[in-house]
């Protein structure tokens, strides 16, 4: 996958969730119920994982870069 094409902890939730729906699913996995949620369009991967007690951000994004493939 080509670097600009993968999801990045600094992508907004609202990026992602236009751009790659399929995501949307692996979101809620790590209890990221963002869509519709005011703040996706400002709040980044990195925030909203940190915001909702996701441990590991590096396995959500390989999760939602896998979502992607």
């Amino acid at each position: 996958m080509d670097q600009k094409d993968a999801i990045r902890a600094d992508m907004t939730i609202e990026e992602v969730l236009q751009r790659f729906p399929k995501t949307e699913s692996t979101l809620a996995k790590y209890k990221l119920h963002c869509v519709g949620c005011g703040v996706a369009s400002f709040e980044t991967i990195e925030v909203g994982a940190a915001t909702h007690g996701v441990k590991d951000l590096q396995a959500l994004l390989n999760d939602l870069n896998q979502a992607i493939r």
